[in-house]
């Protein structure tokens, strides 16, 4: 884990963007924040002692994975009260949060993500920036709660969400993102059962920057059709072709090639894909 990344979902918990104030929020001097980064020690009294005072996760301090960020029965502020508090956690704790949405470790890959300069996001955390149209594209995009991203209180998922699980009109399934030729796990992701097949125990939901695949991983003798395919370790979305001799063309948006069926590795056949169109 990264003591840097531990320490920023601390800061993040309390609504605080410098060493200084979340020392005194720990009630530990100043210093300590800077040695604890030096010598790459997780401060295990400092995140119990943050999911004490302001109900974080203990498991999302520490690995930055959770259910619910946070647990806590205090009234919410209203009004002024509330807009003080959002303005008052930006910088690095909003970001802090927008990644962890996201399932980011680096600032470039928001970047990337949002065509958003890495000179524009370091720009927030030295300003202590809130980026409000950042925080509900997020929100939109991934279902995080609004109130989590914005104050870093409350349920990192809607309660809704949650019921909606279980709603027998729906299944979850597992959710990846596809990014650089590996899957990423991206929580859930839910499919209404009139489209599913018969057998869904093998069902995943890819997604990826522009389009989005359902994938049966049950299927591993490669017919015609759409395919998600490992070619030496990368894992690619095709549309294959069999040809006579045990050969198969692979065709996507940049390539097209023949090889031997033996040659590539299915993951899974597409059942359907859905596509953005901007």
């Amino acid at each position: 884990m990264s003591v840097q990344d531990v320490i920023e979902r601390i800061a993040a918990s309390y609504s605080v963007s410098s060493q200084k104030a979340l020392a005194e929020a720990l009630d530990v001097p100043a210093n300590n924040i800077s040695s604890w980064i030096q010598r790459e020690s997780v401060p295990y009294k400092a995140v119990v002692k943050c999911a004490l005072d302001t109900g974080a996760d203990l498991h999302w301090l520490v690995e930055g994975e959770f259910a619910n960020a946070k647990l806590t029965d205090k009234p919410a502020p209203k009004g002024k009260a509330l807009y003080n508090e959002i303005l008052s956690t930006g910088g690095r704790p909003v970001l802090r949060r927008i990644l962890d949405a996201y399932g980011f470790q680096m600032q470039k890959d928001l970047g990337d993500l949002l065509d958003i300069s890495s000179g524009t996001i370091s720009t927030w955390v030295r300003r202590e920036f809130f980026p409000g149209d950042v925080v509900v594209t997020c929100a939109l995009d991934t279902g995080v709660s609004l109130n989590w991203l914005a104050t870093g209180k409350g349920e990192m998922y809607p309660a809704a969400s949650t019921s909606a699980v279980q709603h027998e009109a729906a299944l979850s399934i597992p959710k990846y993102r596809h990014e650089s030729g590996e899957l990423k796990e991206a929580g859930m992701w839910l499919l209404d059962r009139s489209l599913a097949p018969s057998s869904v125990d093998s069902l995943n939901f890819i997604e990826g920057l522009n389009a989005g695949w359902l994938v049966d991983t049950s299927a591993q003798k490669i017919g015609n059709g759409r395919w998600f395919i490992r070619i030496d370790d990368v894992l690619d979305v095709f549309d294959v072709v069999r040809l006579p001799g045990g050969k198969v063309r692979l065709t996507n948006h940049s390539a097209d090639f023949e090889c031997n069926v033996t040659e590539i590795e299915p993951f899974g056949v597409v059942i359907f894909t859905l596509e953005k169109h901007v």
